[in-house]
């Protein structure tokens, strides 16, 4: 057994000094090794004036024994690793279990994209808004103030069934959140560390907030992995049992639940990065008709372009991308660069006002269509055209700092009642 433990010895070492006279005619030593393959000639070499006799199969170099003890050996080694960092499988991409689909109710349920999630033991489902400007996972729950939870309250076909209300002592996989850890923002305002961690997030829309405490609770995910196809996934998460909710929240907005897809390490793929259960990114892919599909996790494609985010100043866990020219038809417009936040959870685009001015001026310019106005209404550009006149209507793109070009496909609204295009 001692002669044969030679196989598992990467590399032998031979050890000698170097003397490197300076330039004062001081001696600086230095230390120095050889390194030696452990399968080479010098290697046996070695062993042989050590030991004698080499009593161990030593294969020939470049033979087909010799790679094959090689692979052998790098498995073991690749094994031998994993083990010690006692990573956990990883996942190429990942979704909720219910399917990666989002939902779009247009002003129904206030513009937001939609997905359902199950939470909890056993699993309780969740119709969630996708959020990128924010970071909290939260649910209604033990409810104070809450949206009704009954669908024929919203008045959509699409939502056939009613919201659900989570309840933590009904799951067993669900556990408080103390104030004493990490991830508790507000750990001061308890008072002791074993609480339950207290939670409040006001939101960018006028007087619009969730507060509660946090939970630790499994989130039912399936996997699209060459490793594990469709394998279901229970990942552990930190969410808001959501007992007060304010503003929008109470006038269709997120009446569920907001997933918050932020960069902060409270936010779900945070969390399963960090659990090393996928690569720390996310998607959101969107199609003509609004439909569109959430995947954790990243399989890049050739074609796939991307742009980079940029770092704010100050603190911000916000997605933030620079754009350098706004353009309309051909004509791309001057000093129109800006840095832009970008936020899943924010229904339109919104610009500086010096490039909203400098955009809505060409547009309307290039528009052969009469120019009405709407009485209440918080758009500026509305139009009454014809479905010929539609025809002539500019292109938009923006074209972002890596020199990637982003075409806005459709940049109408249609008031169908009115026949108005905005």
């Amino acid at each position: 057994m001692a002669n044969r433990a030679v196989l598992l010895v990467f590399l032998v070492v031979a050890g000698y000094f170097v003397v490197v006279m300076n330039g004062s005619g001081g001696a600086l030593t230095l230390s120095s090794s050889k390194l030696i393959h452990r399968y080479s000639d010098e290697a046996k070499a070695l062993w042989v004036s050590r030991n004698g006799n080499v009593d161990v199969k030593w294969p020939k170099k470049n033979s087909l024994e010799y790679l094959e003890l090689l692979v052998r050996n790098d498995l073991m080694k690749k094994k031998k690793r994993r083990q010690n960092m006692k990573l956990v499988n990883h996942y190429d991409l990942l979704f909720p279990s219910r399917g990666s689909q989002t939902l779009f109710f247009g002003n129904d349920l206030a513009w937001l994209h939609y997905t359902w999630i199950d939470i909890g033991t056993p699993n309780v489902s969740f119709m969630v808004a996708l959020d990128a400007g924010s970071d909290l996972l939260w649910v209604p729950c033990d409810c104070i103030n809450c949206a009704p939870f009954s669908a024929t309250y919203y008045n959509n076909t699409m939502l056939d069934k009613d919201l659900s209300e989570y309840n933590p002592s009904l799951s067993n996989t669900s556990k408080n959140l103390p104030c004493s850890h990490h991830l508790c923002k507000l750990g001061t305002n308890c008072k002791g560390p074993k609480e339950p961690c207290p939670y409040i997030v006001d939101y960018n829309s006028e007087n619009t907030s969730t507060s509660g405490f946090l939970v630790e609770d499994k989130l039912h995910l399936a996997s699209a992995s060459n490793h594990a196809t469709k394998n279901h996934v229970q990942a552990s998460v930190i969410l808001g049992c959501g007992r007060i909710q304010s503003g929008s929240y109470l006038d269709g907005a997120a009446p569920d639940g907001v997933m918050g897809l932020g960069l902060g390490d409270i936010s779900v793929p945070s969390l399963l990065a960090k659990a090393g259960l996928i690569q720390n990114s996310f998607s959101i892919c969107f199609d003509e008709n609004d439909s569109g599909r959430i995947l954790f996790g990243d399989e890049v494609f050739a074609t796939q372009q991307s742009t980079p985010f940029l770092p704010f100043a100050g603190k911000s866990d916000d997605y933030f991308v620079g754009l350098e020219h706004y353009c309309v038809g051909s004509f791309c417009l001057k000093l129109t660069q800006f840095q832009a936040l970008v936020d899943s959870g924010t229904s339109f685009t919104y610009l500086p006002t010096e490039v909203y001015e400098k955009i809505v001026f060409e547009f309307d310019k290039q528009v052969n269509a009469t120019r009405i106005h709407l009485q209440d209404s918080p758009f500026e550009y509305c139009y009454n055209a014809s479905s010929q006149e539609l025809h002539s209507i500019p292109s938009m793109r923006l074209m972002f700092a890596t020199n990637r070009s982003y075409p806005i496909h459709n940049p109408l609204l249609t008031d169908s009642e009115n026949q108005v295009k905005i």
